[in-house]
């Protein structure tokens, strides 16, 4: 894991100063040592911090080929390489590293683009080829791992992190469209809130020459038609398939020359990680789990009782709203996003635990709820497009029972699904999907508060419509399941911009840890989604082949446990403390009247309503209060304009 910077200029001599300044500015991500090469025309520069993780000692990049016509730059794992290096050895290639990242080079060099289909693991990375006077960047398949670029004054410029973007040269303004569409939650999978800056795709690869740039698809989930002919499995078949795979997939992440440790919630999803990975060692592993002050919220005791289970060592990470407060702005500076809730604070806090511990290497559950329908709304989805003869009035009261059971998740679920602005996706898809619905719910919540301006500039668009419009809506949705429709559109925007960069790689990069996720491994994803959709969702139980498949490995407890999602307490249920007072601050200063987008007056007076409202009414709001807060921190950390 590390960080990258990338400059392909088309005329002028590219600056050594530019590129270093952008190197610098990711530190965090490599703090094991930094290297750079430009080209002898100095129209190509590549430059790399490292994060030392496999082949400590001879691992430093770029890496160059044997006669020096390719050089990659690379950040992640790719998994299962030690079968590719013997490979590569028997097709004539000589190897200069142990690493992982040689063999994408060389698998480039026989293979071009192909590569990718070669390539298994969390990853972002470029290539020069000398040859073909051509610059090739990829990400992986899921977005775990980001990739932005920009073409500022004839020049591309690629990098991990927006901030090092900003530090080579890039000027920083906001993307007025990119935040309306991030404040409706359904950010198109190729923008950032930044003013041309852009994101290589989740499973696409980026071409750029003298002539321009191309950007491709390399993969997609490809859910099954309702009518295709599926393989006749018994559910017991389904749940030993997946069983073996995921597996297979945690193994292969429990290869590094570092100490490797794990992330443990009270969840399903990093108690089947950690319990099947117990499996395959001979000492305790050592976990780390967060414990909040809210026991609505708190999942230490769950954890507990697990890590016991496994008989791993388990280190907890006490977060008080003092702590959240307290480290807010630097989690959002590291995510470069809006944030919904302190969860990411809270987050950002447990990787630097894990780092002070000694660890550079962390398994974790992410990616679970994306491929088995976790979340709450995609049960709802379930009810209400998959009711299998049911009447009326028993899916009524099943979500019911839903909203019951999800109390803490009750802002993520939809009450009203008549809105107008849906229409359009009722349309297209035959139904709108529960997340959508929430979203575009939670976004009327906030038009009181946008500036005259700003809501004359957007009001009249169709955000879905734009989003839909880079979606291939008849290869990937047309005759597929509901509930394969919400969880496909989800993976295209929340999972890679909120999920994957917000409580994955921002906060974990932050402090030099790399996050591994078995559960986006993209065997056991097409594994998992070509299985029937009620072995996902079964009644109101949520991943059921999961469930059964991590049996053995897992307490009694999380076995029976309905999903809780990662939270931390809003500020606003706790009114005088230390978060929701920096909240009041700032959101009443000039940084915020300096923020475009809003009504300052309008926000004052929400701040003043809120000792009026009931304490559900302050959850709910308390996503809007977060958005702002973290739309206050990017405007003074980057100077945005």
């Amino acid at each position: 894991m590390c960080g990258i910077v990338a400059l392909f200029s088309k005329q002028e001599p590219i600056s050594e100063s530019s590129l270093r300044l952008g190197i610098d500015s990711l530190k965090h991500r490599g703090p094991d040592g930094q290297k750079f090469w430009i080209s002898p025309d100095r129209r190509v520069a590549l430059g790399h911090t490292r994060l030392s993780i496999i082949d400590l000692q001879n691992g430093d990049q770029p890496i160059a080929n044997q006669d020096e016509t390719l050089h990659i730059i690379a950040n992640g794992e790719f998994y299962d390489f030690e079968r590719i290096q013997r490979d590569l050895k028997q097709w004539g290639y000589e190897l200069k590293t142990n690493s992982d990242t040689e063999i994408a080079l060389h698998l480039y060099s026989e293979f071009g683009t192909q590569c990718l289909h070669h390539l298994r693991g969390e990853f972002a990375f470029v290539i020069w080829d000398e040859r073909n006077d051509l610059l090739f960047a990829a990400r992986d398949r899921f977005g775990i791992k980001p990739l932005y670029y920009s073409i500022y004054e004839n020049t591309i410029y690629l990098a991990s992190e927006v901030k090092a973007l900003f530090a080579a040269g890039v000027p920083s303004y906001w993307d007025h469209e990119s935040f309306w569409q991030a404040e409706c939650g359904i950010l198109a999978p190729d923008r950032t809130i930044f003013a041309n800056v852009y994101q290589v795709p989740p499973g696409y690869f980026l071409l750029a020459s003298r002539s321009g740039i191309q950007l491709h698809r390399y993969w997609d989930f490809d859910y099954p038609l309702i009518n295709d002919s599926l393989p006749q499995y018994k559910a017991e078949d389904y749940i030993e398939q997946l069983r073996h795979t995921l597996d297979e997939a945690i193994q292969l992440r429990l290869r590094a020359d570092v100490p490797v440790g794990f992330y443990l919630s009270g969840g399903l999803d990093s108690s089947t990680v950690l319990g099947m990975a117990a499996h395959h060692s001979s000492s305790p592993l050592n976990a780390f789990t967060l414990a909040f002050d809210h026991e609505a919220y708190n999942e230490e005791p769950i954890a507990r009782e697990m890590a016991a289970h496994t008989g791993a060592n388990l280190q907890t990470i006490p977060i008080r709203q003092s702590d959240l407060a307290e480290h807010f702005a630097d989690s959002i500076w590291h995510c470069e996003m809006l944030c919904i809730n302190p969860n990411t604070t809270a987050k950002y806090l447990l990787s630097r635990a894990a780092r002070d511990a000694g660890y550079k290497v962390v398994l974790t559950g992410e990616g679970s709820d994306e491929i088995f329908g976790g979340y709450a709304h995609f049960r709802q989805d379930m009810l209400l497009q998959n009711q299998q003869g049911q009447d009326e009035q028993t899916v009524k009261l099943l979500l019911e029972e839903l909203k019951l059971k999800n109390k803490v998740s009750v802002g993520l679920l939809a009450e009203n699904s008549s809105s107008q602005a849906l229409n359009g996706v009722q349309r297209l898809l035959g139904f709108a999907p529960a997340w959508m619905q929430a979203s575009s719910e939670g976004y009327l919540r906030s038009v009181p508060l946008y500036s005259p301006d700003f809501l004359a500039q957007f009001s009249h668009r169709d955000v879905y419509r734009m989003f839909f419009n880079q979606i291939d809506v008849q290869e990937q949705l047309k005759g597929r399941e509901p509930v394969h429709q919400s969880l496909y559109l989800w993976s295209k925007t929340v999972l890679p911009n909120y999920l994957l960069r917000m409580l994955g790689d921002g906060v974990e990069m932050a402090h030099s840890i790399e996050g591994r996720l078995p559960f986006l491994d993209h065997k056991v994803v097409e594994l998992v989604c070509n299985m029937p959709v009620a072995l996902k969702i079964r009644g109101l139980t949520e991943k059921y082949v999961l469930r059964e498949a991590a049996k053995p490995f897992i307490t009694d407890t999380m076995y029976n446990r309905q999903k809780h999602p990662f939270l931390a307490p809003p500020s606003s249920v706790q009114p005088n403390e230390a978060l929701q007072q920096l909240v009041q601050d700032t959101l009443r200063s000039s940084l915020m009247s300096s923020v475009p987008f809003y009504n300052h007056a309008a926000v004052i007076n929400l701040l003043d309503q809120l000792p009026t409202m009931s304490e559900s009414q302050r959850i709910s709001i308390d996503l809007v209060l977060m958005k702002m807060l973290s739309a206050c921190i990017l405007q003074e950390k980057f100077g945005l304009i």
